[in-house]
């Protein structure tokens, strides 16, 4: 080797590690770790750009360069590489050429180092100096990962706490939250994800990690369930409404978790915005039920993820539950139901379309039929069921009993 290396032994501090491996390259040097949070950083005189300096400030890589990279294939490269790659300009964002290095634990991805310029790979010294630059950090992230596993044990018991009720005074949830050193916002909203299948330690962090770069709501404190992915959030009303904040954040989150993770099928709901804490355990139990409503009717209610969108279908688990008090059904669907299975015939099909849209010529269109054979259709749905299709009242009803036996199946 050109440089001597073995300094890297004896550095107890990762802030000392990244001067070292900066003074040996020549070259400004960062360390993030998997999610692209800013650990440490070395000086830099002249050779530096706009995006280490967005770095810096922020404390995390801007989300403009994370979409630069995962576009170029770089975070995909560093996944997959134990050597330093060269990472190209991203103009539009003012990050320059770097030289990158994936830090790990065996499999386990711990972080990045980062070297601006272009020119620090190719030769021998420089790429197995990189090499043990990485294993060096590797160290130091590992302590650091242990040192805040039980600051996150901590941090975790108490989120655990306030969604199950078992701390539920404002005062006893402010004094838990000092202990444990999370900064509790004047509003809130819980947002659940599920997902079809369990979600992995590894795919959690890379989803907090998206989590934490939208701009609509700020991320407090977040939780991995089995099939859930739980987050308490601030929804800035500076940044707009509270409602609107939280549903973009989801229809965002599932949309870049599909498109970036790989990661399809997750269903998000969010509960009300509360100012007093004691209503988190509420929060978290309405944006279930929006989950739950969502997973059985998920065509109806395609477009809503908070709460208070949900309307009348909020009410269906309740009305499920007198309607097999009652032992209650709909005469008027339980007829037309019977002649479709007599008939081979699909009129509650034809009724549930129609009053979906609650228009001749766009229900037509929707069942690909002339509107002739559906007014034939609709008049055979009156004769059977003895309603009137001209009642608002009948056809609210119908629509309402249509979605709450749909629930069911």
């Amino acid at each position: 080797m050109g440089k001597d290396s073995n300094s890297f032994v004896h550095i107890d501090s990762l802030e000392e590690l990244v001067d070292t491996i900066s003074d040996l390259l020549g070259c400004p040097v960062t360390v993030e770790d998997v999610n692209f949070r800013l650990l440490a950083y070395s000086s830099h005189e002249k050779v530096t750009d706009a995006g280490r300096i967005a770095t810096i400030i922020n404390r995390q890589v801007p989300e403009i360069i994370i979409n630069g990279l995962w576009r170029d294939g770089v975070i995909q490269q560093l996944k997959n590489s134990d050597n330093p790659i060269r990472v190209s300009p991203i103009d539009e964002a003012g990050f320059g050429s770097r030289i990158a290095i994936a830090v790990r634990n065996g499999n386990d991805l711990l972080g990045h180092i980062w070297v601006i310029g272009s020119g620090h790979a190719d030769e021998v010294w420089q790429t197995q100096l990189l090499k043990e630059a990485a294993e060096a950090v590797g160290i130091k992230l590992l302590q650091l990962r242990y040192r805040r596993k039980n600051e996150h044990e901590g941090y975790h018991k108490f989120f655990q706490q306030i969604l199950s009720g078992e701390i539920n005074t404002q005062e006893r949830i402010k004094e838990r939250a000092l202990q444990v050193k999370v900064s509790l916002p004047p509003e809130f909203s819980i947002i659940v994800f599920e997902s079809p299948e369990e979600i992995s330690e590894s795919m959690y962090r890379q989803i907090a990690y998206l989590a934490n770069t939208f701009k609509s709501v700020q991320v407090i404190m977040s939780s991995n369930e089995g099939q859930r992915l739980i987050f308490l959030v601030n929804p800035d009303a500076r940044k707009g409404t509270p409602n609107k904040n939280c549903s973009s954040f989801i229809s965002s989150a599932i949309s870049q978790m599909t498109e970036k993770l790989g990661a399809s099928g997750f269903i998000g709901g969010c509960g009300c915005v509360y100012s007093n804490y004691r209503k988190i355990q509420t929060s978290y139990q309405e944006a279930l039920t929006v989950i739950g409503i969502k997973r059985k009717l998920p065509e109806e209610t395609k477009g809503i993820f908070h709460y208070p969108q949900l309307g009348f279908f909020r009410f269906i688990p309740a009305i499920l539950e007198k309607n097999a008090d009652e032992a209650y059904q709909n005469q008027a669907l339980q007829k037309i139901g019977e002649y479709d299975q007599q008939g081979n015939s699909n009129l509650l099909k034809t009724l549930e379309i129609y009053l979906k849209y609650d228009n001749i010529k766009e229900t037509a269109s929707a069942l690909h039929i002339h509107i002739n054979t559906l007014n034939y259709r609709l008049k055979r749905i009156e004769e059977i069921g003895e309603i009137d299709l001209m009642d608002p009242m009948q056809k609210l009803i119908l629509y309402f009993d249509l979605k709450t036996e749909k629930f069911l199946t």
